[in-house]
């Protein structure tokens, strides 16, 4: 089997043990969390994307590594990481913190769904030697990282049960009125 192969292969199985796992034991406990709480476990994960610069790191990457993705999946996850963190040191500030919150998974995710299509237009695959100590990182890295994205958009797009009641609440106030 080519090494191509094999890196195509790895990357499509690397999503199963992580919804696996993500479904039995993180998917249950994030649900029963409440939203910020959630947030914040999801943005912890995240802030760690500043180690995606390794991926113009000289020595760490082979030299043949297409640049054009190197540099936008490196910047990219910066970036990610950069918000994730500033999500965190806002917490006590609701409005920034949903703000970083929605801004590190929108960017996230973009980021992810880019390395996808500059990994195709690239031809990774046929550099997959290249990564050298950064093979992991699509590997396994990136599946949950976009798990979490999924998770945290749906987290934040679903309504809160405090919120029905507090509508609920002032809806029934207004009839009564």
């Amino acid at each position: 089997m080519s090494p191509a192969i094999i890196f195509q292969l790895h990357l499509v199985l690397g999503y199963v043990p992580w919804l696996l796992c993500f479904g039995a034991y993180v998917w249950p406990k994030l649900k029963s969390m409440d939203q910020v709480e959630a947030q914040r476990a999801i943005a912890t994960l995240h802030s760690f994307r500043f180690f995606g610069l390794v991926f113009i790191v000289p020595g760490v990457v082979g030299p043949n590594l297409p640049t054009g993705f190197a540099i936008s999946a490196a910047y990219g996850d910066f970036a990610t990481g950069l918000l994730a963190m500033l999500a965190l040191l806002t917490v006590r500030i609701r409005p920034l913190f949903w703000l970083f919150t929605i801004a590190f998974n929108v960017v996230g995710t973009v980021d992810l769904i880019v390395d996808y299509y500059n990994g195709t237009q690239f031809d990774l695959p046929g550099f997959a030697g290249q990564l050298g100590a950064t093979y992991a990182i699509p590997i396994i890295y990136v599946p949950l990282l976009m798990i979490t994205h999924v998770a945290a958009f749906y987290l934040l797009l679903r309504p809160q049960p405090g919120t029905a009641r507090a509508i609920a609440g002032d809806a029934a106030a207004s009839t009564d009125a």
